[in-house]
């Protein structure tokens, strides 16, 4: 039997060990390359998906969405949409039938959507923040999501730096692989649960504010 707590504190993720993403992670910039990638995730299931678009400081001032990133188990795809574009290609698929599991997919959307005008929503999604409700999870990060089915954390440090910039560090790449692996890592964990049915939810008191 498989324990689930409904949530996690701050400061025992903040505790847990590291993981990320351990399989291959492929940088596309041209359209050769993404027709090859979306060849091989069209001979997939099950898929996990997220965006980077580059930070703003400045009041006023809104980036397109740098960055698509497309994962399964063992092998990620970082579609570069600021050298790319959304060839047509590639909007159809993210309206077809493979499954993609995301998490806030309501700013993805609307971010891919500035890109062009098709919806890519109307394809097959699962939005993580929903599913795991089912599970009694009230948790909504995937930081914290992950942590509380897996026992690590994963790194956000990234999270800010320049998705635009020329050339992608090995440490964004693997950031930005990471997002989109865990999507897809959380959801067939909980399918399986789900499927056994061999797993309790455990509800975690509410932290008491400190005595005076």
């Amino acid at each position: 039997m498989v324990v689930i707590q409904n949530k996690i504190s701050k400061q025992y993720v903040s505790a847990l060990p590291k993981d990320a993403f351990g399989g291959r992670i492929f940088v596309i910039y041209t359209e050769e390359e993404a027709r090859k990638a979306i060849a091989y995730l069209n001979t997939h299931s099950i898929v996990g998906v997220d965006t980077e678009t580059r930070p703003s400081f400045r009041k006023g001032t809104v980036h397109k969405v740098a960055l698509l990133q497309v994962s399964t188990h063992d092998t990620c795809f970082l579609f570069r949409l600021n050298h790319l574009g959304l060839p047509d290609f590639l909007e159809e698929f993210l309206q077809n039938d493979v499954l993609k599991v995301g998490l806030s997919l309501k700013d993805d959307f609307a971010m891919l959507r500035k890109r062009n005008q098709k919806d890519p929503q109307s394809g097959n999604w699962i939005e993580l923040q929903d599913y795991v409700t089912r599970f009694g999870i009230e948790e909504k990060s995937l930081l914290k999501i992950y942590a509380l089915l897996f026992g690590k954390k994963i790194s956000k440090s990234q999270r800010l730096s320049n998705w635009e910039a020329e050339t992608l560090t090995e440490a964004q790449q693997l950031y930005a692989a990471t997002d989109a692996w865990a999507c897809v890592e959380i959801y067939t964990y909980l399918e399986e649960l789900r499927s056994h049915g061999n797993y309790e939810v455990v509800k975690v008191p509410d932290e008491q504010p400190e005595q005076a």
